[in-house]
């Protein structure tokens, strides 16, 4: 039990600790707000955990008092973070594996190495690769940067959780030697829920393109409009649920931010989920609808989910004009072969990402 894990947030609902709490790797978890376990996820709760309550909230009152907004915010609540983990790690006197996120791991990183201790980076994304792709229209500051080259440097395993995003780093110059490809981890609620499809789609019963999540430009919108205004006039029905960052075209149904319960609805209705994503380091979502046997149309910028022509289809280029294409192609003999072969795979499980943290 000797690895320590430093997450600010709940990422991915705590999958790291949550893995090595599971395998007796865990010794400590310290995070921002732990308030009750219950409530953040009920397998931590005989872990070690420490969670700096207080000083999270005063960080979070002084922000607003002050207006603190877009990346000042962002450094400042990591540089807290890494300030505060410092000095929970000044208790702790034996070898550890101290593991943090990304952007929020340099300070914590100099003590360990000072220390002689081993250091894994969870890399969340592709850096600064990405940003470049998307043509963010507020670019980090260049002391973020710098202070992620840092992280990197002062890391022993880089983890990320996609060929994507490791591509994204050797591009930068980061070492590839140093990078662990170990994708994320999610568990699926059992349910008896059986896809069916129509004979044929027409205007009574179109095909359904569910997009789920934050409807921006970086998630592939602007193309996928384009998509749609292609298909005009076909059977064909857009359904966007998720904050929306950018204008909606005529004609697409928006459902605005919705709960849980009515996310699982959703995967159930749709026909085919869509993810023309430019860049993310994994796309998590298209777990979710694989779990409730939703084929995936995606492009190759996301995480390895898809298997063209098996449990979806893998867009050859972010266009409109591929998008269309390729939900042209999709009739629902296609459709429903394609969900008889979705699921989640052993690859996504805690178990398997344990096992990869563990042969670090």
């Amino acid at each position: 039990m000797n690895w320590i894990c430093c997450q600010l947030g709940a990422r991915e609902h705590y999958a790291v600790p949550r893995a090595l709490q599971r395998n007796g790797l865990l010794r400590q978890l310290i995070t921002d707000l732990w308030i009750n376990p219950s409530r953040f996820h009920p397998s931590l709760s005989s872990a070690n955990v420490t969670g700096m309550n207080l000083g999270a909230l005063a960080f979070e009152v002084r922000a607003k008092i002050r207006r603190m907004s877009d990346w000042a915010l962002i450094t400042r609540r990591n540089d807290w973070f890494q300030r505060s983990v410092v000095k929970q790690l000044s208790r702790d006197q034996d070898s550890a594996t101290v593991f943090a996120y990304s952007y929020a791991a340099e300070g914590i990183f100099r003590v360990a190495r000072e220390r002689g201790w081993r250091t894994v980076l969870g890399q969340i994304d592709p850096g600064p690769a990405e940003e470049r792709i998307v043509g963010a229209p507020k670019p980090a500051p260049l002391e973020y940067w710098k202070r992620w080259r840092n992280e990197c440097d002062l890391a022993d395993h880089i983890v990320v959780n996609s060929a994507w995003s490791r591509d994204g780093l050797v591009s930068e110059g980061i070492s590839a030697e140093k990078i662990r490809v170990v994708p994320v981890s999610f568990e699926s609620q059992p349910h008896s829920f059986t896809r069916t499809y129509p004979l044929t789609f027409n205007s009574e019963r179109p095909l359904r393109v569910l997009f789920l999540g934050q409807i921006n430009l970086r998630k592939g919108a602007a193309q996928l409009f384009e998509a749609i205004r292609i298909l005009a006039g076909e059977p064909i029905e857009f359904w966007f649920v998720g904050p929306l960052q950018v204008d909606l075209p005529n004609g697409v149904k928006w459902f605005g931010v919705a709960s849980r319960s009515d996310v699982a609805r959703y995967y159930r209705e749709a026909d085919v989920f869509i993810l023309p994503t430019l860049s993310d380091g994994f796309g998590l979502t298209q777990l979710e609808a694989q779990s409730w046997k939703l084929p995936v149309c995606a492009s190759r910028n996301c995480g390895e989910v898809v298997r063209d022509g098996y449990n979806g289809m893998v867009l050859d280029e972010v266009s409109g004009p591929a998008i269309a294409a390729a939900l042209r192609s999709l009739s629902p003999e296609t459709l429903h072969a394609m969900s008889e072969n979705s699921g989640i795979d052993e690859r996504f499980s805690l178990n398997s990402l344990a096992t990869e943290l563990s042969r670090l």
